[in-house]
């Protein structure tokens, strides 16, 4: 089947606000090791390139064990996948645009430097995995955003055509993908990144998915 379009999504920031639980759990293992915890901003500006470089951004100089902060990445890992869905929550207007998209027969598949299981029981947990083509992680392939090629081979998989192709993401992690991949960008605003959207290219700027299905049909 020809696809009218293919939407690549970030989850973490762009489908969903996954920050509550993400500062739940780095301050899970913050107290547990016995270290300073973060406040939200902290947080989102730390949170868009996988759990181990969040949590050894998060170290900084503070702890030089590499033992010490393996078993501080894999409690947070622990930690957060069996409190995955306690405070997150899709970005308002998702559901009604995601309905409205496949109705549409646009296709749909995420691109997250999530681990790919913690994405996928994260999607089924809030009922929208079945809205997704493919999901890809952060170790589904040998390689992950900003390579352009965890995105293109998304495409590939699921049959789509790269011409007809948009991203949408919250960071300069998914500009820098789409930019390598030569595809369009949308930005979501207030995204997990310590960038502001001036810094970051992008072809269209969305706070949500509320009315999003104009900003689509003009790719239609």
């Amino acid at each position: 089947m020809t696809q009218n379009l293919t939407i690549l999504f970030d989850l973490d920031g762009t489908l969903i606000n996954t920050a509550p639980d993400l500062m739940s759990a780095h301050n899970h293992v913050m107290r547990k090791f016995g270290f300073e915890e973060k406040k939200m901003e902290d947080i989102k500006s730390l949170a868009g390139k996988g759990a181990w470089v969040m949590m050894q951004r998060s170290f900084k100089e503070e702890i030089k064990s590499e033992e010490t902060k393996k078993a501080m990445t894999k409690e947070f890992i622990d930690f957060y996948s069996k409190n995955i869905d306690t405070y997150s929550k899709p970005l308002k207007g998702l559901v009604k645009f995601l309905d409205w998209a496949k109705n549409k027969k646009i296709s749909m598949a995420v691109c997250t430097n999530k681990q790919e299981r913690l994405a996928i029981d994260l999607l089924k947990k809030l009922n929208i995995y079945k809205y997704f083509e493919y999901v890809a992680g952060s170790d589904t392939f040998e390689f992950n955003k900003p390579d352009p090629r965890h995105l293109t081979d998304v495409v590939e998989i699921i049959g789509g055509d790269l011409n007809k192709t948009i991203m949408i993401g919250d960071s300069e992690v998914d500009e820098m993908s789409a930019h390598n991949a030569k595809l369009p960008f949308i930005l979501v605003k207030d995204g997990y990144t310590e960038k502001s959207e001036n810094e970051i290219k992008h072809d269209v700027l969305i706070s949500d998915f509320v009315g999003f299905e104009k900003v689509i049909e003009k790719y239609l």
